[in-house]
């Protein structure tokens, strides 16, 4: 593991899933944004802030007891920004066999601030070295590029459609 990519895991609970046995996707969120925000910290060496979210997809479910694995890695800088791409996989401690699978997948956006409240500052450059570190980098783009794109459609929605 580099100083880019960080690596949380720990066992899907109880309290962590919806009436048909299943994680809620919101609890999956979380977990991104929790290793999201501690891969930009680590980055930045900034209190950081989640500002966009995009291309997330729901895979499979994660179930009690799984092992949840997140695995954040940088795959763009900004001047203030960091891009992340966020893998959450799960398997059943007890069956080794049947190996880890893909629940989801995403791109979180950190921006790090001087302070909690505080103003954009300058987050250490990151310059992609080989092809697949370029293809990481070229999708946060596409992905960001597209969920900006989407923004004005939906705040032409009536209020109670957004």
């Amino acid at each position: 593991m580099s100083d880019r990519e960080l690596t949380l895991r720990f066992l899907a609970q109880p309290t962590d899933v919806n009436y048909g046995g299943k994680v809620h996707g919101g609890a999956v969120m979380k977990w991104i944004d929790q290793a999201g925000y501690a891969a930009a910290v680590a980055w930045s060496g900034h209190y950081s802030v989640t500002v966009a979210v995009g291309g997330i997809r729901f895979l499979a479910p994660i179930r009690i007891s799984d092992l949840v694995t997140l695995q954040a890695k940088l795959v763009h800088t900004g001047t203030t920004s960091m891009h992340f791409a966020v893998e959450v996989r799960a398997r059943d401690p007890k069956d080794a066999a049947s190996g880890d699978r893909l629940c989801t997948h995403c791109v979180i956006v950190f921006v790090a601030l001087d302070a909690p409240e505080g103003k954009p500052v300058p987050v250490p450059a990151w310059t992609p070295t080989d092809e697949d570190d370029r293809r990481l980098a070229e999708y946060a783009q596409q992905v960001m590029a597209l969920s900006r794109a989407i923004e004005p459609m939906i705040e032409g929605l009536p209020s109670s459609a957004a």
